[in-house]
């Protein structure tokens, strides 16, 4: 339980429907007292005075060794060969549904319930299946294509078949203090949602000084970190000109960062890694046609996908815009999530 409506009113609904609720909040990272969406002491008091006005027990799980781990240590090596990580991604297979659920487990419990706006169901081959939420505004599917089989057998997730709307009615019609409370949208281990702040106070020796320079090489600009910047990036650049200019490339090898126009940041595909499939395998030996994301509010993208072992190749139908390396691209088959990865090289 984050202290979140979502995760509340999950909490309700499984209480409701007579299951034996534990409620859990995860502390994940060191926020030194801070309050920050899902972390802090306020969203562990919010989440502990539902658990007390439901009536169901409520204990906090310190993850922060595994959280550190896994994500933070991730986090800043990702960012120090120029990638751009997908931090929740990580934390979502490795600890929520990782060492959070082993740990359910070990202690007898028979599902682990979260908040998550997506949908499972078991197809007549047995294979557990991966559905995005109704709601597509709020689907967080994306978020969670690193799951397996294993891990989808053992969780549920009660508002994945209802809208935000039909959640927060629901939080207003338990009498939860959270039912207004809004979402939150930012890095749980960067209280200021500012990833370059962060990383000066955990690997300041990653923001050395550099060049922003165009793509025939000319020098624009100074910089203060390639670990700052993202492929597709606009803002915060510090250079101008007579037309708007993006990131195009992110070197961190030269501590440099290429600029450009919009219209060179399109690819026409791109490598990934570090791949897993929900079904455990890919859905053919061969290439095949399905959608992918490559961002997390992004749209769906035709594309024929050939899979080899931990990597796939994707091609896409149309050029993309703004792919950037470190991040995950979804394979998607309508509403059903088969797979993803970590986006590893763009292909021009």
């Amino acid at each position: 339980m984050s202290g979140g409506v979502d995760s509340s009113v999950s909490a309700c609904l499984l209480h409701e429907q007579g299951y034996e609720v534990v409620g859990c909040h995860l502390r994940l990272a060191h926020l030194d007292g801070l309050d920050h969406g899902c972390c802090g002491p306020r969203a562990r008091a919010d989440a502990e005075a539902v658990a007390r006005l439901v009536g169901f027990p409520f204990e906090v799980v310190d993850m922060t060794l595994e959280f550190d781990e896994h994500v933070i240590d991730d986090f800043v090596a990702e960012r120090a060969a120029g990638r751009t990580p997908n931090p929740c991604a990580r934390c979502n297979a490795h600890i929520k549904f990782g060492a959070f659920l082993r740990l359910a487990e070990e202690r007898g419990a028979d599902l682990v319930a979260t908040g998550h706006y997506v949908r499972t169901e078991r197809g007549p081959d047995g294979r557990w299946r991966l559905l995005r939420g109704v709601d597509r505004a709020k689907d967080q599917s994306y978020m969670l294509h690193m799951l397996g089989q294993a891990q989808l057998a053992r969780s549920v997730f009660p508002v994945g078949g209802l809208t935000k709307a039909e959640t927060r009615a629901l939080a207003a019609r338990f009498g939860l203090p959270v039912a207004s409370k809004p979402d939150s949208q930012e890095l749980c281990f960067a209280p200021s949602g500012d990833a370059g702040a962060f990383l000066e106070a955990v690997a300041p020796e990653l923001l050395r000084e550099g060049e922003i320079v165009d793509p025939d090489g000319r020098v624009l600009g100074r910089h203060g970190g390639a670990a700052r910047f993202t492929v597709g990036q606009r803002r915060g650049l510090g250079v101008s000109g007579p037309r708007p200019v993006y990131v195009l490339e992110v070197d961190a090898a030269a501590n440099r960062v290429v600029v450009g126009p919009g219209e060179l940041l399109a690819r026409r595909g791109l490598v990934a890694d570090r791949v897993s499939w929900v079904a455990g395998e890919p859905p053919s030996a061969g290439p095949f046609e399905a959608e992918v994301r490559i961002r997390y509010r992004g749209e769906d993208v035709p594309a024929v996908i050939e899979a080899e072992g931990e990597r796939m190749r994707v091609e896409f139908r149309t050029p993309q815009r703004g792919v950037a390396p470190g991040q995950s691209v979804v394979v998607y088959r309508g509403e059903e999530v088969l797979g993803g990865g970590r986006i590893l090289e763009a292909l021009r």
